[in-house]
């Protein structure tokens, strides 16, 4: 099994395309990146020089994903979500050397048109909602919503909003999980 890549996309070189990995309409993956098997670049992806991406990673239409951002395997990126590289950037100032790294964990996803200021980590398992603009860490299983974005509850590992106490079980999956304030941990 190979990689898909449509007519319409380039894909430079230098680039690795995992198998089964599909790459859609007008999408552009730039020099020394690298794609995971199993992924979907939905229409009008961007990928920037040296970013990796896992496996199993669904991109969502019009996404960039700019060098300095790192994705883990099993991630959704939201329709038109955004990465920034840059804290305080200048059209006429050149600041690659500047660029923050921004770390997205095993099994995150990312709402819609939700914006991810660089330098921030989002752990395992959280949920960024539609719309929200993050500008901190976001802890494993955490979800957040709003501009700035704050946390509003806890995550299964499934996908299912956990109910707001100490000791939860998912309702969908049957999942255990110990919560706080600050840290939501799966029961073994």
């Amino acid at each position: 099994m190979s990689a898909y890549v449509h007519e319409s996309a380039i894909v430079d070189d230098d680039v690795v395309l995992g198998d089964g990995t599909k790459v859609w309409h007008f999408v552009h993956v730039s020099s020394g990146a690298r794609i995971g098997a199993r992924c979907a670049l939905g229409q009008n992806v961007f990928v920037g020089r040296g970013v990796r991406v896992g496996n199993g990673v669904k991109v969502q239409n019009n996404v960039s994903l700019y060098e300095g951002v790192e994705i883990e395997d099993d991630v959704f990126l939201g329709p038109s979500c955004v990465f920034t590289n840059v804290v305080n950037p200048r059209a006429f100032i050149e600041r690659k050397q500047e660029y923050k790294p921004t770390r997205v964990r095993k099994g995150a996803s990312i709402g819609a048109n939700a914006t991810i200021v660089c330098g921030v980590t989002l752990g395992e398992y959280c949920l960024v909602g539609a719309g929200a603009v993050v500008t901190r860490d976001v802890a494993a299983h955490a979800l957040v919503v709003g501009s700035p974005a704050r946390p509003v509850g806890w995550m299964c590992r499934c996908g299912v909003r956990l109910p707001d106490l100490p000791s939860a079980t998912c309702r969908a999956c049957g999942l255990r999980y110990a919560t706080s304030t600050d840290t939501c941990k799966e029961l073994i």
